[in-house]
C-alpha cells in the first residue's frame, strides 16, 4: 500500500457523514418550503449518501495487493464504483421529473421561502468545498471513484444553485408554475451529469490508452534513454484506475547478452517511472530481424 492509499480512503470515509448531512439539510429545506424543486434537491442528495458509501467500500477493495486470481491487481473496481453511481444518478432525475410533471397541474406557492432557501443555501456550500476537495485528491492520487464522486458532487451544487435562483424568482414574481419547471431542468441536468460519468468510467473499463500528453512524455523518455538498442516499437498503454501500464518491443542487434540487453531494460523503465510514477512497465526484447514490425520511436543513439 502507497502512502497515498490512507489519505484515498480516508476521504472516501468522511464522504459519508457529510452527505448524510447534507442530504439531512434539504430535505429540511423541502420540508419547511413544500418546494418541489427542493425535493427534487434532495433526491439527488440520496444518491450523493448512497455514492458515498459504494465509494468506501470499492477503494478499499481496490487498493489490496496483487493476487492469483487478480495478478494486475484490483484497481479496476473503482470503474465499476463509477459506473453504478452514474446510473444512481440517472435514475435519481428520472424520479425528479416524475415528481415535478405531476406537479405540474397543481403548481403552490413556496411556505417559509426564506428560512428554506438558507437552509439550502448552507447545504450548496458544503458540498461545494467538499467537491472541490474531492476532485483534487481524486486527481493527485489517480482515484476515478474519488474523481467521480467530486464530479457528481459538484453538478449537484450547481443544481442547488440554480434552484435557488429559480425559487428567488418564484418568491419575486408569484408564478407558482416556475417551481416545476425549474424541477424537470434539473433533472434533465442530472441526467447529462450521469451520463458524463457513465462514459468516462467506461472509458477505463475497456482499457483506454493514457492522455495524448502522457503518451508524448512516455514516448520521449524512451527515445532519450534506449541508446544502445536498434529501436523500440509496438507501445501500448492502458489506464486502470491509480495505476498505469506500459509496455513496448525493445529491438537489440542479434550478438547482444542478456544482460548487456537487460540493462538498457532497467534504464528505460526507470525513465518511464519517472515520467508516470508507479507505472508498471513491460518490456519485451526481440533480436534486430523483428525491427521492422510496428510502430517505432525514433532512439538517440541507436545502433544500426
Amino acid at each position: 500500500m502507497s502512502d497515498q492509499d490512507p489519505i484515498v480512503k480516508k476521504l472516501a470515509l468522511w464522504g459519508i457523514p457529510l452527505s448524510i448531512a447534507v442530504l439531512g439539510l434539504k430535505l429540511l429545506a423541502w420540508y419547511v418550503t413544500g418546494s418541489v424543486a427542493l425535493l427534487s434537491d434532495g433526491l439527488e442528495s440520496t444518491v450523493n449518501v448512497v455514492a458515498a458509501i459504494m465509494a468506501f467500500v470499492v477503494i478499499g477493495y481496490a487498493q489490496k495487493p496483487a493476487d492469483h486470481d487478480h495478478p494486475y491487481g484490483h484497481h479496476k473496481a473503482e470503474y465499476i464504483s463509477a459506473v453504478v453511481e452514474g446510473v444512481l444518478i440517472v435514475i435519481a432525475a428520472l424520479l425528479i421529473i416524475k415528481e415535478a410533471v405531476a406537479s405540474l397541474e397543481a403548481p403552490k406557492m413556496l411556505d417559509a421561502p426564506v428560512e428554506g432557501l438558507a437552509i439550502n443555501f448552507t447545504a450548496a456550500v458544503i458540498n461545494a468545498v467538499w467537491a472541490q476537495v474531492l476532485m483534487r485528491s481524486g486527481r493527485k492520487h489517480r482515484s476515478p471513484a474519488l474523481t467521480a464522486d467530486g464530479q457528481h458532487i459538484f453538478s449537484d451544487v450547481v443544481t442547488s444553485a440554480g434552484v435557488l435562483v429559480g425559487l428567488v424568482l418564484v418568491v419575486l414574481t408569484g408564478y407558482a408554475i416556475l417551481d416545476p419547471v425549474l424541477a424537470i431542468l434539473v433533472g434533465c441536468n442530472i441526467i447529462f451529469q450521469g451520463w458524463k460519468v457513465i462514459s468516462h468510467s467506461i472509458d477505463g473499463l475497456m482499457d483506454k490508452a493514457v492522455e495524448p500528453a502522457e503518451e508524448g512524455a512516455i514516448k520521449q523518455a524512451i527515445a532519450d534513454n534506449a541508446a544502445g538498442s536498434i529501436g523500440v516499437h509496438y507501445l501500448r498503454t492502458r489506464r486502470a484506475g491509480a495505476a498505469t501500464f506500459v509496455g513496448f518491443d525493445l529491438v537489440v542487434p542479434a550478438g547482444m547478452s542478456v544482460g548487456e540487453s537487460h540493462v538498457i531494460c532497467d534504464r528505460l523503465e526507470a525513465a518511464v517511472k519517472a515520467v508516470q510514477p508507479g507505472a508498471r512497465v513491460t518490456i519485451h526484447v526481440e533480436p534486430e530481424s523483428e525491427k521492422a514490425h510496428g510502430v517505432g520511436i525514433e532512439v538517440e543513439g541507436a545502433k544500426s
